[in-house]
């Protein structure tokens, strides 16, 4: 069965309670900073991160550029009649990821 606390045991519990809080109330404000210094650094950090971004970009733009002229080239040595269309749709995808990013890279200012 249940045993009821006495008040002594209740206070004691109450006072480590409040000193738990306290010690990890302390601990949080001082990593706390300043929320336009904290803005400040995530700005910064992305902006540093943009060049690799955009460069993973032009990347994968190559990347499917040679999936796309291989498959094309297969449907062309094939015969088949959808061989433009094919094309069409790789050469646009590689347009577009060279297009985005230079235009955010533009728009952004970076």
């Amino acid at each position: 069965m249940l045993e009821k606390k006495t008040k002594k045991e209740k206070r004691k519990g109450l006072i480590l309670t409040l000193v738990l809080i306290a010690v990890l109330a302390y601990q949080y404000t001082a990593y706390a900073q300043d929320g336009i210094a904290g803005i400040n650094e995530a700005n910064q950090k992305v902006r540093s991160y943009f060049a690799a971004g955009t460069n993973l970009m032009y990347a994968v733009g190559a990347l499917l550029g040679l999936i796309g002229a291989i498959k094309v080239y297969q449907k062309w040595n094939a015969g088949d009649q959808d061989t433009g269309k094919v094309a069409a749709a790789w050469f646009g995808s590689c347009v577009f990821l060279v297009v985005v990013a230079t235009v955010i890279q533009s728009f952004f200012g970076v």
